[in-house]
C-alpha cells in the first residue's frame, strides 16, 4: 500500500518506521525536539500541508497532519516547497545540506541539528522506505 504525501497516513507511517528502526533509536537517543514540516505549494502541489513529528530520545511518540488553526508549538519548523520535500524523501537532497543552502528554511537551532547528523540521515532513510504516492 502506498501513502499519499503529504497526508496523515504518510506521517504516521514515518512514526511507525522510526519506532521500528534500531539505528534511528541509537542515533537519536539523546535527541529532544519536535518538528513541524511545512510543505508549501508549487507547480506540483497546490496546497500548504503541515506535518507534526514528535521526537524524544530515539522514539516518535506522535505524528499527525495538522490544520493551520491547530498547529502546536515546536522546537523546529522546516518550510520548503512540495518538490523540495520530494527531493529529500527520494534521497536526492540531504536535509542538512538543504538547510545550509536555504532550500529548506529552518526555524530553530541549526547547531543542535548538526550535532545529530546520523539521526537526520536515519529519518530520511525511514522516509525513503515508505511506499509514497506523489
Amino acid at each position: 500500500m502506498a501513502y499519499k504525501f503529504p497526508s496523515d497516513e504518510w506521517i504516521k507511517a514515518l512514526r511507525d518506521m522510526l519506532n521500528a528502526s534500531e539505528s534511528y533509536q541509537r542515533s537519536a537517543k539523546d535527541w529532544e525536539g519536535d518538528f513541524l514540516f511545512i510543505a508549501e505549494p508549487d507547480d506540483a502541489y497546490p496546497e500548504t500541508a503541515y506535518l507534526h513529528l514528535q521526537l524524544y530520545h530515539g522514539s516518535c511518540p506522535g505524528a499527525a497532519m495538522m490544520d493551520l488553526d491547530d498547529l502546536p508549538e515546536t522546537e523546529y519548523t522546516i518550510n520548503a516547497p512540495f518538490t523540495t520535500w520530494r527531493k529529500v524523501i527520494d534521497g536526492k537532497l540531504d536535509p542538512i545540506q538543504g538547510m545550509m543552502t536555504g532550500q529548506l528554511k529552518l526555524k530553530g537551532n541549526l547547531m543542535k541539528i548538526m550535532r545529530y547528523p546520523k539521526a537526520a540521515q536515519e529519518i530520511v532513510a525511514c522516509c525513503a522506505k515508505i511506499p509514497t504516492e506523489w
